[in-house]
């Protein structure tokens, strides 16, 4: 028996001994030969810290602000479906363990808790909403309507699904929820019909196909956004052009990430690209990033690049299959630790501190050698 989890690694070795296959190769998967999922974790071996000495590292602050709302460390929880797959509480655990650490959890379209059972949870904690746009407005706009109702200060529009990737894992196992969940922010009669599974799909390529709006332009940004009262925030930018577009048509914030692997394989790693975005909106937006986010070093690099916060999401699910809202909890407080001794033995008492001298990617330093 493994003992208490140390890192976030060892709560992955347990999440895979606790889940059903159809459920863990859900959550572990990512597209087609999975070369992204794989580098979103290695890039970030790829740069290398440079550590300064002699600094007042006695009280180091890790709170910080995201659109404005204090949160006591930059580290949110990313939007993961279907999380009651993993802990019979589900979102709702996750909602209470992550406002119980105070920051921010964005909350999946596709949540197997409702919008109004998770802000319940959250209570005052701070939540933003992530959303998918479907080709039935109504459905769209309803979700947006509840999600400004119930407290959400933000709308995280994921882009980069116009069609869902192509998970090998999926397909073999024909992936479906389990009969006694659902997708609760839908009516069960829409979901069931779309999300049944053909032989050769899972269910959910069959909900995206059916239900999901393929033909999204940057007009539909604009459409979001005369339509909402909160912010809102691309999700799934890996690009200087199209972050420049961003800013162009008024965003708030942008979120750089691959969806964990689970889109296009072969694209570059969330922290490969955040450079390029963050040098393209130069401070005009805040820069997020997720994906990959394992250690404590690793916040501190995406923030030296530039990252206003990191989020991550395959660990809240580790945490939650080993121990609902107190292993979310303690996922967060190990990684909350990390980075707080990372800043500490890089010589940065403070966010403020964090800056692009912090470090040099790999190549550049051999390159002098």
């Amino acid at each position: 028996m493994m003992q208490k989890p140390v890192c976030l690694a060892d709560f992955e070795v347990l999440f895979k001994r606790s889940l059903d296959k159809n459920a863990r190769d859900y959550y572990s998967s990512g597209a087609n030969q999975e070369q992204t999922l794989k580098d979103n974790v290695d890039a970030f071996s790829r740069y290398r810290l440079r550590p300064r000495m002699l600094r007042d590292v006695s009280n180091v602050n890790m709170k910080t602000t995201i659109l404005g709302e204090e949160v006591d460390f930059p580290v949110g929880a990313a939007p993961t479906a279907m999380q009651k797959m993993s802990h019979s509480e589900g979102e709702m655990a996750t909602a209470r363990a992550v406002a119980s650490v105070g920051t921010c959890m964005i909350v999946s379209s596709w949540a197997t808790s409702s919008i109004e059972e998770v802000a319940q949870a959250s209570g005052s904690g701070l939540r933003w909403f992530q959303l998918y746009l479907y080709t039935d407005k109504n459905i769209t706009m309803n979700l947006i309507e509840r999600a400004e109702r119930n407290g959400y200060k933000a709308l995280v529009v994921t882009v980069d699904t116009p069609i869902l990737g192509r998970r090998l894992a999926d397909a073999r196992n024909g992936f479906n929820l389990s009969s006694h969940l659902q997708l609760a922010n839908f009516s069960t009669d829409m979901v069931q019909s779309s999300l049944d599974s053909s032989q050769s799909e899972s269910g959910l390529y069959r909900y995206t196909q059916v239900l999901m709006d393929s033909k999204l332009t940057w007009d539909t940004i604009v459409w979001v956004k005369s339509i909402t009262r909160v912010p809102v925030i691309v999700k799934g930018i890996l690009t200087a052009e199209d972050a420049l577009l961003a800013v162009q048509y008024g965003v708030d914030g942008i979120m750089v990430s691959n969806h964990g692997g689970r889109q296009l394989d072969g694209v570059l790693a969330s922290i490969d690209a955040l450079g390029e975005v963050v040098e393209a909106v130069k401070g005009r937006v805040e820069v997020y990033l997720d994906g990959g986010v394992r250690q404590g070093t690793d916040v501190l690099k995406a923030l030296a690049l530039g990252a206003k916060a990191v989020f991550i999401g395959r660990p809240v699910i580790w945490g939650l299959a080993y121990q609902g809202r107190a292993g979310v909890e303690e996922v967060f407080k190990i990684l909350k630790e990390e980075f707080k001794l990372a800043m500490a033995l890089s010589g940065c008492a403070k966010i403020s501190d964090i800056n692009p001298t912090l470090v040099a990617y790999q190549k550049q330093l051999f390159s002098k050698l």
